[in-house]
């Protein structure tokens, strides 16, 4: 594939919010690229020569809403490039968005590929049981303040309907997909996730503290109404990584030795955040080749 722009998409509830809202007062630093969601990764891929866009979708309002909002930006980049398509990039629910903005909001022409980090395609058990359990009341009590309706486009009884009814769509459309998954060993898990890791664990089995190996990957085949097939090129992530992890955050936990020197200390979270922008960027170069 030539060499299309690229389009970091990101997932529900940034964390990075305040920021992103500061976004046009703050300037587009090396300093500031260190703060955002993917963690230093626009920088990377553009010092190895690639065009990124980082475009911010609702914080958590649906899914429907937010594939319309990543539409516009995607073609807004390629307005700014003259491109004719993009590749997405996308992690968590930033993949479902892509997803849904490529069969309901007429992209796929406009879309080279689709690379997923940590995105819950099959849903997640923790979005149902957190929905199920109160947070439909916290929802309801927050809703003139701000929009969480999206955590209802991850539960498994929404992902599911939608899979059956866009895998025609997705079989028959150019646009190539991949997805990487990866997970994490309890005591490497960043500590906040910890509760809802022993929890999907129970439930689904492997996972990165908020979604399953299993929803991560999605399926190996999409499958056309006349039977015809497109492989889902299915990847491991390359680095044991919790969900924060996957956008180029590390947390304490991934200390190999917590009895080492502070500068030791600092030296390996240098190194693991050097690794995961190494991570993307052999994303990007190979996108070519999918």
């Amino acid at each position: 594939m030539p060499n299309f722009p690229i389009v970091l998409a990101h997932g529900i509830a940034r964390f990075d919010i305040f920021l992103e809202l500061l976004r046009e007062r703050v300037p587009d630093t090396d300093l500031g690229d260190q703060f955002r969601y993917f963690k230093g990764i626009k920088r990377h891929l553009q010092a190895n020569g690639f065009q990124v866009f980082d475009p911010n979708q609702e914080f958590a309002g649906p899914v429907d809403v937010r594939a319309s909002q990543l539409r516009d930006r995607v073609n807004e980049a390629l307005a700014a490039t003259g491109a004719e398509k993009v590749h997405i990039i996308a992690h968590s629910m930033g993949g479902l968005d892509a997803r849904h903005m490529i069969v309901d909001k007429g992209m796929a022409e406009r879309v080279a590929s689709l690379t997923t980090i940590g995105t819950p395609h099959l849903g997640t058990v923790l979005a149902d049981h957190v929905i199920d359990h109160g947070g439909f009341l916290l929802k309801k009590g927050l809703h003139q303040v701000i929009n969480l309706d999206g955590f209802d486009d991850l539960r498994i009884d929404a992902c599911g309907p939608f899979n059956s009814r866009a895998e025609h769509h997705e079989a028959t459309n150019n646009v190539m997909y991949q997805t990487f998954a990866s997970a994490e060993d309890l005591h490497l898990v960043f500590t906040p996730l910890v509760p809802s890791w022993l929890f999907i664990r129970d439930q689904e089995g492997k996972n990165d503290g908020l979604v399953s190996v299993a929803s991560q990957l999605w399926k190996r085949e999409l499958v056309a109404n006349d039977g015809s097939r497109k492989t889902i090129v299915q990847r491991e992530f390359p680095l044991a990584a919790d969900h924060l992890n996957q956008v180029g955050w590390w947390d304490p936990q991934e200390v190999a030795n917590p009895k080492k020197l502070f500068q030791n200390f600092v030296k390996e979270k240098l190194d693991y955040e050097s690794r995961v922008r190494d991570i993307y960027l052999q994303i990007a170069q190979g996108l070519g080749n999918l």
